[in-house]
């Protein structure tokens, strides 16, 4: 569950969906694929060496866009860069979840497949990036969030859509999914009031080849990263809450 890229603040310029002017595809045979044509990527670390991440651009745009729900008492996943990055003098307590011992910034050890290891009713926000694909029962993942989550509190999820393998990850807890914008919304539905879901994805063809590259964000214009195709789906958004106690 590594945390992988970095924590500068990402810009909150509007996606746009409006399809680009049309340039004509390349006759076959014409393709120029320049510095692209290598059987090796250009960073194995998701571009991390050489900038932002690409997913990243689009995790803190989404966090960006909900500041107001990062307050209170709130739990993060492998450390709290984005807690206190986010949330600022709205956070009152922070907590840090990591599955084994050894990570100092840890206040959590704990399995999110095994409910009985939290308390229940106890966090007003979750942040849970790019994790629930390392997670091998990951519908016991999401009811252990609705479960520890506020009535009323808010988990704001990011999941993978298009990616290369996480080789840290695989080798120490596995990396098992990918998913798309209807399999987030079901996964979330059978923990979570369908009412209570907003799901988003990020991503066109020109932003997916450069992430699976290793090309940093900083290496494309913001057009080419704000434009959405919905059908390539690099990141998946997921703003999900908990039904308030009804009054009595």
């Amino acid at each position: 569950m590594s945390t992988i890229g970095n924590s500068s603040p990402a810009k909150t310029a509007n996606t746009s969906t409006s399809p680009p002017a049309s340039i004509p595809p390349p006759s076959v045979g014409e393709v120029q694929f320049g510095t692209l044509r290598r059987l090796q990527p250009i960073s194995s670390v998701f571009g991390v060496d050489r900038g932002q991440c690409i997913d990243r651009y689009y995790i803190e745009r989404f966090l960006a866009n909900h500041t107001r729900d990062i307050r209170g008492r709130v739990l993060e996943i492998a450390d709290n860069n984005y807690t206190h990055h986010f949330g600022g003098d709205r956070v009152t307590h922070s907590d840090v979840l990591h599955l084994v011992e050894g990570n100092h910034k840890a206040t959590l050890i704990a399995d999110l497949t095994h409910s009985e290891q939290f308390p229940q009713d106890a966090f007003d926000c979750i942040i849970l990036t790019q994790t629930l694909q390392h997670i091998y029962d990951m519908r016991a993942a999401v009811r252990t969030l609705h479960r520890i989550l506020n009535p009323g509190a808010v988990v704001l999820a990011t999941l993978p859509g298009i990616s290369q393998i996480s080789r840290y990850d695989m080798d120490r807890w596995g990396d098992f999914w990918r998913f798309t914008t209807l399999s987030a919304r079901r996964l979330f539905a059978e923990a979570f009031p369908p009412q209570n879901i907003k799901i988003e994805a990020f991503g066109n063809v020109m932003a997916a080849a450069a992430f699976l590259y290793g090309v940093a964000a900083e290496e494309l214009r913001e057009e080419d990263l704000n434009y959405a195709d919905r059908d390539y789906e690099l990141v998946i958004t997921v703003r999900a809450w908990k039904q308030e106690a009804p009054l009595q």
